[in-house]
């Protein structure tokens, strides 16, 4: 499955580049995310509970960034295991644009799953992380212009 977006944020690129390497606001930013540990400056460890339809599974997980171009874009690519319910691994490529005061994040992601969770069914799949996806970008917005 593929999505893509963007958001304005009303903040410095700089300020937005921060946050999108601060596991603290990523932490509060995911939805269903329990533990996000920093392993090192381009490793994260996560620990995620989602529910997809009728399937409610907590998934095990290690993140990378690379393509590092500070502070305008990078590539995050991860892999989760769910234990029965099955697995997701994906990644998205995000770029952050200057709009005078505020910066224009814009992202590109690609996800695949497998086990229970395929079976579920492209249509409800796609349509959750799709939801997901939103409720991130809404809420990392919402704290960086906080922050």
């Amino acid at each position: 499955m593929n999505m893509s977006g963007e958001q304005r944020i009303e903040a410095s690129i700089t300020r937005v580049w921060e946050a999108l390497n601060d596991p603290e606001i990523l932490k509060a930013s995911i939805p269903g995310c329990e533990v996000l540990e920093k392993k090192s400056d381009t490793e994260l460890a996560a620990t995620v509970t989602l529910k997809i339809g009728p399937v409610k599974a907590r998934f095990n997980g290690e993140v990378e960034l690379t393509n590092l171009n500070p502070p305008h874009s990078y590539t995050i690519v991860g892999e989760g295991k769910g234990g029965i319910a099955g697995f997701a691994k994906g990644g998205a490529d995000v770029e952050l644009k200057e709009d005078g005061d505020a910066t224009i994040l814009v992202y590109t992601a690609k996800a695949d799953v497998g086990g229970k969770i395929a079976q579920l069914g492209s249509r409800l799949i796609d349509s959750t992380s799709k939801k997901l996806a939103g409720q991130f970008f809404q809420k990392f917005g919402t704290l960086v212009e906080q922050g």
